[in-house]
């Protein structure tokens, strides 16, 4: 099966499994070839948390183990003297976002990286102006980080300076929602 012709944007979102996980899921290199296919139709590609991972692997970074795990609310910071790019109007010098990873990727070759956090050197990066790699999850809902927290429970039990546990992972209901437009923005940008 390949990427539909018409395919205009293709989104590639988060997992627990590893990029390195392709014993256990043999799919996992499927997904590697269609985000191959995207990056040379020129397709504009955003990925989070395990899809950013994938497309930082593909175009030759490596992906390991961070120092932290990071969990729950923290906020990532623009980096300074970013070049102009498509998305230079829409860079909030910093956004409070929701993260839920273990693993991290090296900046790929030729990408501007576009955000850090006091957990994670690489919360963002551009490349080629129409791929977009995010470490953090800008489209988590209150019911996804329920779910989250039902389904992963015990990695809340793991103690570290990164990891939230319940309330706190639930928060207000405005950050999710902020960080949701967030996303609807970099998207709209995106599929210029």
């Amino acid at each position: 099966s390949h990427l539909p012709e018409q395919t205009e944007l293709l989104v590639v979102l988060g997992g627990p499994m590893s990029v390195h996980d392709e014993a256990l899921y043999p799919w996992l290199r499927e997904e590697k070839k269609q985000i191959e296919i995207a990056l040379s139709r020129q397709i504009p590609v955003i990925g989070i948390c395990l899809g950013a991972q994938l497309i930082a692997q593909i175009l030759g970074a490596q992906v390991s183990p961070n120092a932290h795990k990071e969990i729950g609310w923290f906020p990532i910071y623009r980096r300074a003297n970013i070049a102009k790019n498509s998305f230079s109007r829409a860079l909030p010098e910093q956004i409070l976002a929701f993260h839920w990873h273990g693993e991290t990727f090296s900046l790929p070759d030729g990408a501007q990286p576009l955000y850090y956090s006091d957990a994670c050197e690489q919360q963002a990066f551009l490349y080629d102006n129409h791929v977009l790699g995010l470490q953090c999850h800008l489209e988590t809902t209150p019911k996804i980080a329920q779910s989250l927290m039902e389904n992963c429970a015990s990695e809340l039990e793991e103690p570290g300076p990164y990891i939230q546990q319940g309330d706190d992972i639930l928060g207000p209901v405005h950050q999710f929602i902020e960080a949701n437009d967030l996303l609807s923005q970099w998207l709209f940008q995106l599929k210029r």
